[in-house]
């Protein structure tokens, strides 16, 4: 496959197993759900579940641009390495807090 330098790593190796279209298709599924988990780590609140379709939607519609800017930049990673931090900051609240109320 010629011209796989220039994207990122991971839609590199997946246009490798699969088909172009297919390794594409995947690629945006992944960065939908990891922008639905960095969404839900750090910014939830509680919605309704109509107000939650609507994020969601327009999460998976910005992930369009995403996957646009993922050929060059390193979204997903930068996705990965956000949902890390924020659940170890989620975990250190949640034991904190129940340590504090435990004393």
């Amino acid at each position: 496959m010629e011209g796989l330098e220039h994207v990122s790593p991971l839609l590199g190796f997946l246009i490798r197993l699969t088909s172009v279209d297919t390794a594409v298709t995947i690629y945006w599924v992944i960065l939908i759900a990891l922008s639905i988990l960095v969404y839900n780590l750090g910014f939830a609140k509680k919605l309704k579940l109509w107000q939650n379709v609507i994020i969601y939607l327009s999460l998976a519609i910005g992930s369009l641009l995403l996957l646009i800017l993922s050929y060059q930049l390193p979204v997903v990673e930068s996705l990965v390495v956000a949902a890390l931090v924020l659940g170890t900051y989620k975990f250190r609240l949640k034991k904190h807090q129940k340590e504090e109320n435990s004393v």
